[in-house]
C-alpha cells in the first residue's frame, strides 16, 4: 500500500473523513477471536478502512444482519465444472465463495502450457480472486498415456505471474519419497511457496518423508486417522465436498467428536459439477453442513475463510478487518448460512448479471485423435478362467481390488448384472492403445457409458455390457471431439458435447444442464447405483494415483503393489 493510500485510509478509520461506501449496523463474525461483533463496515477502494462507527459517502442499514468475510476454495479443478471457468466463477461467488485456487493439470495433461495459459486468460476480468497452482504432475505418473510433459524448466517463466501462487497437487508420492531428480526440480522451484499435495494411505515413514519435501498440503483424506496423521506431519487438510468424493461427514464428524475447533482444516469442492452447485451451493454448502454435523458455526466460517488465507499466503483475504480486501458475505441467519448479498471488493455482485463465455484458440477444440479400432479391441479373455475386478465405492472415488472367477480354464469375460466391462481408449497420440478390464458395482445394462473426461490423463473411458454399443459410444466422443455419452440398445441416447479439450463445454450450462440431468437419470434407469454420479464416478476410474486398483490404456493397474495384473 503507498503512503499516499495508507494516508487516506488512516484519515478514515479515525472518523476524520468519510468513505465511499459504509455498511451500517452489522453483525460481524471476526474470525480472529471468534466474536460476533455489532458495528458499521467503511470501505474504500475495494479495502476495508475500519470497523466501528462510520459514516459514508453512500450508506446502507444491515439492520443487525451478520458480515462474514467471503469464502474460499482451496483446491479445486475449473475443467471439472464442465463449464467455461468464467461461468464457474461466476456462478460459485453467487454462492458466496470469493477466492477460487485452481490446479489446471486437466488442461494441462491435454494441451500443456496452452491449456494453463487458457485458464489463466479465461479468469483475467472475472469478478472475483482467481489464484492458480501450476500442475506438478504432467503426465501424473510415468505409467500414464496423455497429452503433454510439463518440466520444471517450462514452469519457471509462470513464476513472475502474480496470480500464480505455488506447486499444484504432487500426486506422484513415488518419486517424491524416493527422490526423483524431475520432481524435486519443480519442488526446489517453488521452494518458499505454498506446495500442494495429493496423498492417500501413505505408509507412515513415507508420509514423513512426502511432508519432509515442503509439501503442505492434502484434500485426499476420506478418513479422520488419516487426517490426524498428516496434521501429526504438519499438513492442513483439505475437506473436499464435491460430486463424487463427498469427505465431510467423515473429517468434520472426526473434528466434532473429539471438540476441534478445526485448525489446521480448511474446505474445498476439488471436482463438483455446476447443476450440483446449482442445487445445493458450493463452498456455502461446505459450511452448512459442517453445522449440520455439529460444528460451531463461527468454526465452520474460520474453516471456510482465515484457515485457507493463512495457509496459502493471502494475507488481505480471509478476515472482515481494516486492510483487507472488502470480500463480504451478508448473512440473514448463521446457522443456515444464508446468503442475500455477496461483495467483491467492495462491490455488490449482481446475480443476474449476464455471463460472457469467451473464445478459445481453434486448438483446444481439436484434441481427440484415436488410433483407426474395432470392436473387436474390447474383447477380454482370460488363461485361467479368472479376471482382476475394479469394485466401485460409492461416494467416493476409491476404489476395491476383486476377482471374478469365469470358468476353470480359458474363456472370454461375459458382462451380467454384477459385472461389466471397462476400457480406456488412448485419444491424444494415435497410439492405438486400449486397455479393458471388468468393473463391479457400478451397474449398467442394456448399453455403454462414455466420457472423455477422465482424470488426469483424459483418455476415453467407457463402461458398457456388450462391445457394439461400447464401439459407438467411443465413435460419438471421437465425433463431438469430447464429451459424455449414453448408448441405450445400439443407438445414442444423448450426448454433452464437451469440445474444449474434451473437458468443458462453451454452449452455455442452462442448455447444457438439461442435458446432463437426462443423461444422469437414463444412466440411473440403465442400472447405474444411486450412490454414483455416474459421469464422475467414470472419470475417476482410471487415476492410478487413487487405491486400490484401476484401468488405464495399458491395462488394469493395482495401484497399491504399482503393477499391472
Amino acid at each position: 500500500m503507498n503512503l499516499e493510500k495508507y494516508q487516506q485510509y488512516s484519515r478514515i478509520a479515525r472518523g476524520l473523513e468519510k468513505a465511499d461506501l459504509v455498511l451500517k449496523n452489522a453483525r460481524i463474525v471476526n474470525v480472529f477471536t471468534e466474536e460476533i461483533i455489532r458495528g458499521d463496515i467503511a470501505i474504500q477502494d475495494g479495502i476495508i478502512a475500519g470497523i466501528g462507527s462510520f459514516h459514508g459517502k453512500e450508506e446502507r442499514d444491515l439492520a443487525g444482519r451478520y458480515v462474514c468475510p467471503g469464502f474460499i476454495d482451496s483446491h479445486l479443478h475449473l475443467e471439472s465444472t464442465l463449464v467455461t471457468p468464467a461461468e464457474l466463477v461466476t456462478v460459485a461467488s453467487r454462492h458466496g465463495t470469493t477466492t477460487f485456487i485452481v490446479d489446471p493439470h486437466e488442461s494441462a495433461n491435454v494441451s500443456g502450457l496452452a491449456g494453463i495459459d487458457y485458464i489463466l486468460d479465461q479468469t483475467e476480468d472475472v469478478k472475483a480472486n482467481v489464484y492458480v497452482m501450476m500442475p506438478s504432475c504432467v503426465p501424473a505418473t510415468s505409467i500414464d498415456d496423455n497429452g503433454c510433459t510439463l518440466t520444471a524448466e517450462e514452469m519457471a517463466p509462470y513464476l513472475h505471474n502474480n496470480r500464480i501462487l505455488g506447486l499444484g497437487e504432487v500426486m506422484d508420492s513415488i518419486s517424491v519419497v524416493q527422490g526423483d531428480k524431475t520432481m524435486h526440480d519443480k519442488l526446489e522451484l517453488f521452494e518458499g511457496r505454498i506446495r500442494d499435495g495429493h496423498a492417500p494411505f501413505l505408509e507412515e515413514g513415507d508420509l514423513q518423508a512426502y511432508a519432509m519435501a515442503g509439501i503442505a498440503t492434502d484434500h485426499e483424506c476420506s478418513f479422520f486417522d488419516y487426517a490426524m496423521r498428516e496434521r501429526r506431519n504438519g499438513l492442513t487438510i483439505l475437506v473436499r465436498e464435491g460430486s463424487a468424493a463427498r469427505n465431510m461427514e467423515a473429517l468434520v464428524g472426526g473434528l466434532v467428536q473429539r471438540h476441534m475447533n478445526g485448525d489446521g482444516f480448511c474446505f474445498c469442492t476439488d471436482d463438483k459439477h455446476i447443476e450440483d452447485i446449482q442445487r445445493e451451493g458450493h463452498i456455502d454448502h461446505n459450511v452448512r453442513k459442517a453445522i449440520r454435523l455439529g460444528m460451531n458455526p463461527v468454526s465452520a466460517i474460520k474453516m471456510a475463510t482465515i484457515n485457507a488465507a493463512d495457509c496459502y499466503g493471502l494475507k488481505d483475504k480471509g478476515a472482515v478487518a481494516p486492510g483487507r480486501q472488502a470480500d463480504l458475505l451478508v448473512l440473514s441467519d448463521l446457522v443456515s448460512v444464508t446468503i442475500e448479498d455477496v461483495y467483491f471488493k467492495g462491490q455488490l455482485v449482481d446475480k443476474n448479471a449476464k455471463i460472457v463465455i469467451k473464445p478459445c484458440a481453434p486448438e483446444l477444440k481439436n484434441t481427440v485423435h484415436v488410433a483407426e479400432f474395432s470392436r473387436e479391441a474390447f474383447q477380454l479373455e482370460s488363461a485361467d478362467g479368472i479376471f482382476p475386478v475394479i469394485l466401485a465405492e460409492e461416494g467416493q472415488i476409491t476404489t476395491r481390488k476383486g476377482t471374478l472367477k469365469a470358468g476353470d480354464g480359458p474363456c472370454k469375460f461375459q458382462s451380467d448384472d454384477d459385472y461389466q466391462k471397462i476400457a480406456v481408449v488412448e485419444r491424444h497420440k494415435m497410439t492405438g492403445k486400449i486397455g479393458c478390464g471388468v468393473i463391479g458395482g457400478f451397474g449398467i445394462r442394456g448399453g455403454a457409458i462414455a466420457s472423455s473426461v477422465s482424470h488426469d490423463s483424459h483418455n476415453i473411458i467407457v463402461i458398457g455390457d456388450n462391445d457394439e454399443d461400447m464401439e459407438l459410444a467411443v465413435r460419438e466422443l471421437m465425433r463431438t471431439q469430447g464429451g459424455y455419452t449414453i448408448v441405450e440398445n445400439h443407438k445414442v441416447f444423448d450426448t454433452l458435447a464437451l469440445p474444449v479439450m474434451g473437458l468443458m463445454s462453451d454452449n452455455g450450462f442452462e442448455k447444457d444442464n438439461e442435458t446432463l440431468g437426462r443423461m444422469i437419470h437414463k444412466a440411473h434407469e440403465m442400472g447405474v447405483k444411486d450412490g454414483h454420479d455416474p459421469f464422475i464416478t467414470l472419470s475417476f476410474m482410471a487415476l492410478p494415483v487413487i487405491p486400490q486398483i484401476r484401468i488405464t490404456p495399458r491395462g488394469v493397474f493395482d495401484v497399491e503393489a504399482w503393477k499391472f495384473l
